[in-house]
């Protein structure tokens, strides 16, 4: 229950101000269909965690835990800096309108997550817990919970949002789960 409950909160908490946070709001204002905007992020968000989570999983069974636990601790920490600075958006990635806006939106937010914070933070989560499918859910939901709101509310909210804050309070996360993986908390688990 842990994995699935860090997975959501951090990533959930991450994704705020994130680029494909931003490509939710350029969609749900450019086609203004939140329904299949929505399945389409759920989709591309599913196979793009999955592919990361399978990618954690098997980091597991090629590296050592005392390599696994140093590798994991210092990524968690550098993903404390990287979520303190603000992404930027590029149109580009949204301009694939003629796959209709189910196509669009699975093809663009794929791309963007491809790389992005949220799929590093699931490549590290399913490695640190060492389960696939409650990380990959976890973290699916967190992409959602953010992500959802952005489609369904758009502006509405985009400008109540404490993003800074938001950011300050993941990194705050990150920092704290790379600082005890160091530290070896994990070493109860087997990590």
């Amino acid at each position: 229950m842990e994995a699935f409950l860090v997975s959501t909160g951090i990533v959930a908490l991450a994704e705020i101000g994130d680029k494909t946070q931003l490509l939710a709001f350029i969609l749900a204002a450019k086609f203004r269909k939140p329904v299949p905007i929505i399945l389409g992020i759920l989709t591309a968000t599913i196979a793009n965690h999955s592919a990361a989570g399978a990618l954690g999983a098997w980091i597991t069974t090629v590296v050592g835990p005392e390599i696994l636990r140093w590798v994991l601790g210092v990524s968690f920490i550098a993903m404390a800096g990287w979520t303190l600075i603000p992404d930027k958006f590029d149109e580009s990635e949204a301009k694939f309108g003629h796959f209709g806006v189910y196509g669009t939106t699975v093809l663009a937010f794929f791309l963007a997550e491809m790389g992005d914070k949220t799929q590093i933070a699931t490549v590290a989560l399913a490695a640190q817990y060492h389960s696939f499918f409650t990380v990959v859910a976890g973290t699916t939901l967190g992409m959602m919970i953010a992500d959802g709101p952005a489609v369904l509310l758009g502006d509405r909210i985009a400008n109540r949002m404490p993003v800074k804050l938001v950011h300050r309070i993941a990194a705050a996360i990150f920092l704290i789960l790379g600082v005890a993986t160091l530290a070896g908390a994990g070493a109860r688990w087997g990590f």
